[in-house]
């Protein structure tokens, strides 16, 4: 079976390891609303990688696996225009990652700074399990299953990509001949399985969390929830810290609360109003600031709420079900395919197999 979308393809997802924030908003989901119309899209729930550092929680997991469902729809992700995929359905990406793992060294995978940023930020130290070091090659796994053009990801999953990209080209130029030479961009004209894909960061490559100096991070307890309502929202706003006393006192447009009014305030006219009193220090406190950033967020925030009520309890997670193993079957045939491709040039076609879901 072979695939028809002539849109170039897009692949990206979450673990599911709670509700998504303003962060996850502009750093990728806000990039993949907006792309829904241009591109083949899939949006991938790493539930298998969750179980890297949750092992022992498999219900939190299944409830965290609905629950960004949930955020995605309430964003605007739109079933009938973006394939939502459950990793732990797609045989295929467990297959391919033990095939990936053998072009990896253990030393190269070491030197992705992602991997040691998780291990210090979650306290893992030498306790993780050769799961969690299989998951850098799952999510390599993950994107080529899928061979798209674009991955739109967070900042600091960048080395990630180009790690995949490593992998792409390996695969490429070892089992299908391709010329080392070619650009990225040729590499399947050239006789490859798979293209090189390139990561889209959203417009704001890293969002302050509320705290006002680490970046926005459920573990940090900062964060402002894409679920959150009206009154939450003004609470948390009001805890950025910028260290300014007072309001005839000349202010630095470049500390956490701006960060905020960049991201969040769409009148351009009022973001530089805003910025020439607060520097001027001409009568305009903290606490105005913060009252027109809450009230951005929640202008942006409102639409989701009201969305993602259609998605609540019983008869909504039947609901939820209902779209993720929809997208899954889709997901197989793309999936499915890729593996034949690999398999092939990997001479490793002995037969075909048909996988669907009851």
């Amino acid at each position: 079976m072979t695939t028809t979308n002539d849109k170039p393809r897009i692949l990206t997802g979450d673990t599911p390891t709670g509700r998504l924030h303003l962060g996850h908003w502009v750093g990728s989901v806000e990039n993949r609303v907006r792309l829904q119309d241009e591109y083949d899209c899939y949006f991938l729930l790493a539930n298998m990688h969750a179980f890297t550092t949750r092992a022992e929680t498999p219900d939190d997991i299944r409830t965290d696996t609905i629950e960004i469902v949930r955020d995605w729809l309430a964003a605007g992700v739109d079933p009938e225009r973006s394939c939502i995929v459950l990793q732990t359905e797609i045989p295929a990406i467990a297959e391919m990652t033990w095939y990936f793992a053998m072009l990896l060294g253990y030393g190269r995978l070491m030197r992705n700074p992602t991997i040691k940023t998780e291990i210090d930020v979650k306290g893992l130290g030498d306790k993780y399990s050769f799961g969690f070091l299989m998951y850098a090659v799952g999510q390599i796994a993950d994107i080529l299953a899928f061979r798209p053009q674009y991955v739109p990801v967070g900042e600091d999953q960048i080395p990630h990509i180009e790690m995949c990209r490593e992998i792409a080209r390996k695969f490429d130029q070892l089992y299908c001949g391709v010329d080392p030479k070619l650009d990225d961009a040729d590499y399947v004209q050239g006789g490859g399985v798979f293209p090189v894909p390139e990561g889209l960061v959203g417009r704001v490559a890293r969002l302050v969390g509320v705290d006002g100096v680490n970046k926005m991070s459920k573990s940090l307890n900062n964060c402002i929830y894409l679920s959150d309502n009206e009154k939450q929202v003004k609470k948390k706003v009001n805890k950025i810290f910028t260290g300014r006393q007072s309001a005839t006192e000349p202010g630095d447009t470049t500390n956490s609360l701006f960060q905020y009014v960049d991201a969040f305030i769409t009148d351009e006219g009022r973001v530089a109003e805003l910025k020439r009193k607060y520097a001027a220090g001409d009568d305009i406190g903290d606490g105005h600031v913060k009252a027109e950033v809450a009230e951005a967020i929640n202008a942006l925030l409102g639409p989701m709420r009201e969305r993602r009520a259609e998605f609540e309890g019983p008869s909504g997670e039947a609901t939820v079900i209902d779209i993720i193993k929809s997208g899954t079957q889709r997901a197989n045939v793309v999936a499915e395919e890729t593996l034949w491709m690999a398999k092939e040039a990997m001479k490793l076609d002995f037969f075909p197999r048909n996988l669907s879901l009851s």
